[in-house]
């Protein structure tokens, strides 16, 4: 028997499939504490500014000190777990579910989750460059999460990449939703990222004001050049450093070769041994977000340009003419 088709020659019982899918409810995402005694733990900061650096290396360490970590990479460019994985895709947690569910299969942790020397790690993704919304899929990912047993599993720490320069609420959902104990913000010593990380802090204090709990455990400042920028900014804020990494050519080209570097006994392994002490006995606290002035404030005049004056438009800018005063249409009622 020929199988009816619609006029777009897709079988009719596969889209009417489809629209019964798209019609269903979105799970509500799980809010309550988890069940073992876990750190998770929401690292933010604006993009490239070295976060799956840190966050390799970082779990790399907590691991080798006898920890068992899990890395989450919650941002769409699924670049998290590269360097862990020595430049290796590991394959997204939405890309594989949607490819499996359409074979009709269960997805599994096999599936996702990957390990290298004691550090589990997994990828969130998202969808490809114009088809869809980075923060829905996010949502998605930690449904399909929450189905393989999230809240069950025995880890010491979770911790979880965030695009931080991305004002969605698919991005903000572990501090929307007390998904995590705390949040860490990476930044140097430039202007964008301390906007960025004062972002972070704006909306940690808005959910806090809402009832909240989540506060912001500290900043790490990476590529650090020693102007002082971003401890100054973290004194401001109200919350600590807990580590600041150089901008040394050697990092740079080891972290450009995926090479880790928070190994014990190494030259750099003390200052990842301190950040991962730092990052498991921070407490969280509540930050005092920065005014744009206030952040302009910590770099020079020259830096920034705050000798700038705001010069208003008129009509003979926009148009090359003089404004032509027309009376108003609008009916005007007296009052009774």
């Amino acid at each position: 028997m020929t199988q009816q088709l619609d006029g777009n020659s897709q079988p009719i019982q596969f889209v009417e499939r489809l629209r019964q899918e798209a019609a269903q409810q979105v799970d509500p995402v799980h809010t309550g504490a988890p069940t073992k005694e876990t750190q998770i733990i929401a690292i933010y900061g604006k993009g490239g500014i070295g976060k799956s650096f840190t966050l390799a290396n970082l779990s790399y360490m907590m691991a080798q000190q006898g920890k068992k970590v899990l890395l989450i990479g919650c941002d769409p460019k699924s670049d998290t777990t590269s360097l862990l994985f020595g430049g290796k895709a590991c394959p997204t947690i939405i890309e594989t579910s949607s490819r499996m569910k359409l074979a009709g299969e269960a997805i599994s942790i096999s599936d996702v989750c990957f390990k290298r020397d004691g550090v589990f790690a997994m990828e969130l993704g998202g969808p490809e460059v114009g088809r869809g919304c980075g923060g829905r899929g996010i949502i998605h990912g930690f449904e399909t999460l929450e189905k393989l047993g999230f809240h069950d599993w025995g880890f010491d720490y979770v911790l979880l990449d965030f695009l931080g320069d991305v004002v969605c609420g698919g991005f903000g959902l572990p501090i929307a939703r007390d998904m995590c104990q705390k949040v860490i913000v990476v930044a140097s010593n430039d202007l964008q990222s301390l906007y960025v990380a004062n972002n972070v802090c704006s909306a940690v204090e808005y959910f806090r004001k809402l009832g909240g709990n989540v506060g912001v455990a500290g900043m790490v400042i990476n590529k650090d050049d020693g102007t002082g920028e971003a401890q100054a900014f973290a004194t401001k804020v109200g919350i600590p450093v807990l580590a600041a990494i150089p901008a040394d050519e050697d990092i740079r080209r080891k972290s450009a070769s995926y090479e880790i570097i928070g190994i014990p006994g190494t030259q750099w392994g003390p200052l990842f041994e301190e950040l991962a002490t730092n990052v498991g006995e921070a407490p969280p606290v509540r930050p005092h977000p920065q005014t744009q002035d206030q952040l302009l404030g910590l770099f020079s005049a020259d830096t920034v340009g705050r000798n700038v004056v705001l010069e208003p438009a008129t009509q003979m800018d926009m148009c090359g003419r003089v404004e032509d005063i027309k009376p108003s249409l609008e009916v005007v009622y007296d009052e009774a």
